[in-house]
This record gives C-alpha cells, sequence and structure tokens, in this order.
C-alpha cells in the first residue's frame, strides 16, 4: 500500500521547532512516549498469558 503524506503546515512546523528547543516540552514529551511504550508492552504481554 502507497501512503501519500499530507501537505505540511508552515505554522504547525514553526511552532514544532521551537518546542524542540524546549526541555520542559522535551522532557514531558519523552515521558509521555515512555509511559505509552510501557502500557503498550504490559498489555501486550498480559495477553499472551
Amino acid at each position: 500500500m502507497i501512503r501519500i503524506a499530507k501537505q505540511s503546515d508552515p505554522k504547525r512546523l514553526k511552532e514544532l521547532k521551537q518546542k524542540i528547543d524546549d526541555d520542559k516540552y522535551l522532557s514531558l514529551a519523552i515521558s509521555q512516549i515512555a509511559a505509552t511504550l510501557t502500557h503498550e508492552i504490559v498489555n501486550f504481554n498480559e495477553e499472551k498469558t
């Protein structure tokens, strides 16, 4: 299946470029990703047993 990328939003890209330099934003984003991955792994392991 071929996926076609959406048009990029210059305003959104500008916001994200500013956020990437914000240590608090990055810390929160990394924490949320870690929590999501942990949740998914735990659920996956529970389904296997």
